[in-house]
């Protein structure tokens, strides 16, 4: 088995995936071409921030089964119409400032294992770019990085409950933040190597 990644854009490609996908780890398929079959042959889910997140909503069957037998989704971007239950609507920062864009690890977590947060805090410069709010955690799931002077939890895993696990991300998918170009390719490659099961929550 494998996880399945939803190409949301279809003149989009994510060349951080390519060797994961030429290696059998991971199969990307266009939403629009997405069936129940693909769900029930994965490991594991990821979907980006370009997710058509209306469209999505006919799959929340194939999600909650896939989660259900231990499979794990990593969702990027801002929770607006959650096809599972017990998923909270994104809540945007309000009047937001420089300070506001602080990043700060609140728990460890494998994909962002021995590395510093500050180091995906900006992109040429800019702040603001990893996110500018959170999607609410749902009951008994972990904060992992905090969010501006509150420590809002942008980034945040959560075991279920009814099997699998969900790791969200409030903002512009997390493996092309921060100025380095090599640590893009090592959390895209954690990101497949978390949702396949393969590192520890």
């Amino acid at each position: 088995m494998s996880v399945l990644f939803v190409n949301a854009h279809s003149g989009m490609t994510e060349a951080l995936f390519d060797q994961a996908e030429a290696e059998g780890k991971l199969r990307r398929v266009r939403q629009r071409d997405l069936t129940a079959a693909h769900f029930a042959e994965a490991s594991g889910l990821i979907t980006t921030m370009y997710l058509d997140q209306v469209g999505f909503l006919q799959h929340g069957e194939s999600i909650q089964a896939l989660l259900g037998r231990g499979g794990r989704w990593i969702f990027s971007g801002h929770m607006l119409r959650p096809p599972i239950p017990s998923l909270g609507i994104y809540v945007p920062l309000a009047d937001p400032r420089r300070s506001d864009f602080a990043l700060t690890r609140l728990s460890e977590h494998p994909i962002f294992a021995g590395i510093d947060q500050k180091a995906l805090e900006l992109n040429r410069g800019v702040a603001g770019f990893y996110g500018r709010g959170h999607n609410p955690m749902p009951q008994d799931a972990t904060a992992i990085n905090g969010l501006g002077p509150q420590n809002l939890p942008i980034d945040w895993d959560w075991v279920r409950p009814d099997g699998g696990c969900i790791f969200s991300h409030a903002g512009n998918d997390f493996w092309h933040n921060g100025d380095d170009v090599a640590l893009h390719q090592v959390l895209a490659d954690r990101a497949v190597a978390w949702a396949a099961g393969d590192r520890d929550r």
